[in-house]
C-alpha cells in the first residue's frame, strides 16, 4: 500500500511537477481530519519514509484507569500490551489501520486530497508564469474556438488563451504548431492563475529585437520609446550608449538580416527605426520620417504641442494613411503634433 502510494506520488510530480512534499502535506491534513471524523481526536502523526516506502499514521491517546473518551484516552492495561514501559497520565502513540476509518471519514479526505492536488496544479502554473512574466515564450497551440477566435496555448505544463484582441491582425494558427508570445500579467483568480498574453503589445516587439540584436541585450542599444498599431506599423526609437555604435544599422543588421527576422514574426508588419534624441525636436523631427521636415515649433501657449511643416508634396506622406504616420509619431513622442504644409492648399 504505502509503495504503491510513494509510486503515485513520483508519478503525479513527474506528470503534473506537484512536488511529494506538497502532496504529503495535503495528505496528512486529510488524515488528521478523517481522524477528527472517526475518533473525535485530531492529534494525529504521520510517519513518512519515501525512500522505504514507508507510510504510517499514529493517534495519539492519554493513558488513564478509566475511559471516559474513547477517541482521546486508553485504558492502562491495553496501553501496556502496545507498550510495555507506558505508565498513566503518558501519550501513547497507537498505529492506525486506514482502512478502518468510517466512509464518510474516507471521503472527507479523498476530497481534501483531491484539492490538495488541485492547489499543487495551480501553484506550479503560477511559478511557471511568474518565472516568465514580461518575457516571450514558444507556446504550443491546443485548441482554437472558432467562434471568438480565442486561442488555447500550453506553456511549459499550463495553459493559457491568446484572446482575438491580442492576435496581429488576420493572422492564421494551426493546433498542434508553435507560436510566440509575450507575458503581460499574471493574475490570481478564483479558478487558479491565469496568463495574460499578447502578440499585439508594444514590448512583444522590444523583446523580439533584444533577441536579434545583441547589442540590444547586453545594453549598448537602448530602446527609448515604441509606438505600435499592431499587424499594421510600428515606430521605434533607439539610442545607442557607444558612440561607435550606429544604433538604427544595429537593429537593422547585415541586409536588413535582423529587422526582416523580426517583421517576419509579425507577418509583414512594418517597422521605422529612428534614432532617439533629447532635443525634442530633433527628436519629433525624426518621428515624422520617411517624410522630410522644414521646422518644428513648440506652442509656448499649450503643454507638449508642437506645429510642423513639411514640403506641399509631403504632407500626405507624413500625416500617413488614415493619419497613421502622424498618429504614430505622437505617441512615440508624448507630443501632440498638427502637420502644416509649406504653404497653404
Amino acid at each position: 500500500m504505502s509503495n504503491e502510494l510513494f509510486t503515485a506520488l513520483a508519478s503525479l510530480e513527474k506528470e503534473k511537477g506537484i512536488p511529494i512534499d506538497f502532496t504529503l502535506k495535503k495528505i496528512e491534513k486529510s488524515i488528521i481530519t478523517a481522524c477528527k471524523s472517526s475518533y473525535g481526536n485530531e492529534d494525529a502523526s504521520l510517519l513518512v519514509n519515501p525512500e522505504k516506502g514507508e507510510f504510517e499514521v499514529f493517534l495519539k491517546k492519554l493513558v488513564v484507569e478509566e475511559v471516559n473518551d474513547t477517541g482521546k484516552q486508553i485504558l492502562l492495561q491495553e496501553a501496556l500490551s502496545i507498550d510495555p514501559n507506558i505508565t498513566l497520565g503518558e501519550i501513547l502513540s497507537i498505529k492506525l489501520d486506514t482502512k478502518k476509518f468510517g466512509r464518510i471519514a474516507a471521503q472527507t479526505a479523498r476530497n481534501i486530497i483531491r484539492q490538495g492536488i488541485r492547489d499543487g496544479e495551480r501553484e506550479q502554473s503560477l511559478k511557471e508564469f511568474q518565472a516568465r512574466r514580461h518575457e516571450i515564450v514558444s507556446a504550443i497551440i491546443e485548441n482554437i474556438e472558432f467562434s471568438t477566435g480565442a486561442v488555447t496555448v500550453k506553456i511549459g505544463k499550463a495553459e493559457a488563451t491568446l484572446v482575438k484582441n491580442e492576435q496581429i491582425g488576420t493572422e492564421k494558427f494551426r493546433e498542434g504548431s508553435y507560436v510566440k508570445v509575450y507575458i503581460v500579467d499574471v493574475l490570481e483568480t478564483d479558478k487558479g492563475p491565469k496568463a495574460i498574453i499578447s502578440r499585439t503589445h508594444p514590448d512583444f516587439i522590444k523583446k523580439l529585437f533584444e533577441t536579434e540584436v545583441p547589442e540590444i541585450h547586453d545594453g549598448t542599444i537602448e530602446i527609448k520609446a515604441i509606438a505600435r498599431e499592431a499587424g499594421k506599423r510600428t515606430k521605434m526609437a533607439v539610442k545607442s550608449n557607444n558612440p561607435q555604435v550606429d544604433p538604427i544599422g544595429s537593429c537593422i543588421g547585415p541586409r536588413g538580416a535582423r529587422v526582416n527576422t523580426v517583421i517576419e514574426e509579425l507577418g509583414g508588419e512594418k517597422i521605422d527605426i529612428i534614432e532617439f534624441n533629447e532635443d525634442e525636436i530633433k527628436f519629433i523631427t525624426s518621428s515624422i520620417a520617411p517624410a522630410e521636415v522644414l521646422r518644428v515649433e513648440l506652442d509656448s501657449s499649450t503643454p507638449r504641442v508642437c506645429h510642423v511643416t513639411v514640403p506641399n508634396d509631403n504632407l500626405s506622406l507624413a500625416i500617413g494613411n488614415k493619419g497613421q504616420n502622424a498618429r504614430l509619431a505622437a505617441k512615440l513622442t508624448g507630443w501632440k503634433i498638427d502637420i502644416r504644409p509649406e504653404t497653404p492648399q
